[in-house]
């Protein structure tokens, strides 16, 4: 009788450590919606506002976060994607085969905590959103106090994991579901409140040309001064926060572990999707979001969360956002942190390990903390 069993030194390979298949690669709409849906995400509405707030100009926020964010996409063109396309490896499996046991468990513990935390601030922002539409008290301390907050945690917490856990091609699918309709929705937001801003600086409320566009920013949203009343960033800060937001992922090659199921090394252009439209227009948008809803609120903009920006801006719609937003981004970053944790526990499949992750990510989401210092931590 014949065994057709693999040897054992293949059978005890976990497919995670293998070069992607043939069959598993995918096109470009894969990728263009994959990135669409994690880069327009409720960060934006915090980093949008975080531009007003370090008090950059209209001009060097256009110019700026244009150059940058093309420097990003040619990072992950001409580095990330020819790597990722040749050895069809995540980073943490190639890292391993590099560098050996020891540096590539630091590597990827280091990962593992810093995407966990991110994913775990996502779904945080997420349930700002449910918060208000139950009525919740808002989360001012470290700690979550009230015990309803923390079920909305969970179970917005769980969607996140179940779908990072199903792997790449699930967490593809909902991002390129989801990340047209964000993009529409930031920027109809935006239409929304900029009359408001208008009828504030110029007393009417339609433009007519670019320049009262300009003479609006200038005015009331991106005015050259910060918080503290000195002058503010310039355009050589701009590009390069626009740049190095995503470091980790580019130059850092840690979406080699999205980009081997690429078929082609040009699709790494498909992270435009992401970069022009949630890095650029969403960024702009959501600070014409925050300066708006500061007018109409009378506040400032460094008060607000993403549920009171986008509430004023769409309404209950706004609050689908800021939930599908968190979920979007969340879902990439919990992926990629339970790869890491898998490459460390390799006897264990990625799912169980993404799980492990994701349960711990979960329950970090529920201290208010890790929200309120998400920019910190990117930056």
């Amino acid at each position: 009788m014949t065994d057709h069993a693999a040897p054992p030194a293949i059978a005890d390979i976990n497919p995670e450590q293998l070069p992607v298949a043939e069959h598993e690669l995918h096109g470009w709409t894969h990728f263009a919606g994959l990135y669409a849906g994690e880069h327009v995400a409720a960060t934006e509405f915090v980093i949008g506002a975080t531009f007003v707030a370090m008090g950059a100009s209209t001009k060097d926020i256009l110019v700026g976060l244009l150059i940058g964010n093309i420097l990003a996409i040619l990072s992950w063109t001409l580095i990330t994607t020819p790597i990722a396309v040749q050895t069809r490896l995540s980073l943490y499996t190639y890292l391993h085969k590099i560098a050996g046991d020891s540096m590539s468990d630091l590597y990827n513990w280091a990962n593992v905590l810093i995407f966990t935390v991110i994913s775990a601030a996502m779904i945080t922002v997420s349930c700002t959103a449910v918060r208000l539409l139950l009525g919740i008290p808002a989360q001012l301390e470290w700690y979550p106090t009230d015990g309803l907050f923390v079920l909305v945690v969970l179970a917005v917490g769980m969607i996140v994991v179940l779908v990072a856990m199903y792997g790449f091609n699930a967490v593809a699918a909902f991002s390129g579901l989801c990340g047209p309709w964000l993009v529409v929705m930031f920027i109809s937001g935006a239409f929304v409140l900029f009359p408001a801003l208008a009828n504030a600086v110029l007393g009417r409320t339609q433009l007519t040309g670019f320049d009262d566009f300009i003479a609006i920013g200038d005015h009331s949203i991106w005015t050259g001064v910060n918080s503290e009343g000195k002058p503010g960033i310039g355009l050589l800060e701009v590009i390069g926060f626009a740049w190095a937001a995503n470091t980790i992922t580019h130059f850092g090659l840690i979406d080699m572990a999205l980009l081997r199921y690429a078929k082609r090394t040009v699709y790494g252009l498909c992270t435009s999707a992401g970069m022009l439209f949630g890095h650029y227009i969403a960024w702009i948008a959501a600070g014409i979001m925050g300066a708006g809803t500061a007018v109409l609120m009378k506040s400032a903009i460094v008060e607000l969360d993403p549920g009171d920006v986008a509430y004023r801006a769409l309404g209950l719609s706004g609050y689908v956002i800021v939930i599908i937003a968190g979920w979007t981004t969340a879902n990439a970053n919990l992926y990629r942190a339970g790869l890491a944790a898998q490459a460390i526990f390799h006897k264990h499949s990625r799912m169980r390990v993404t799980l492990a992750v994701g349960v711990v990510t979960v329950v970090i989401a529920c201290f208010p903390f890790v929200y309120k210092q998400i920019l910190p931590l990117l930056t």
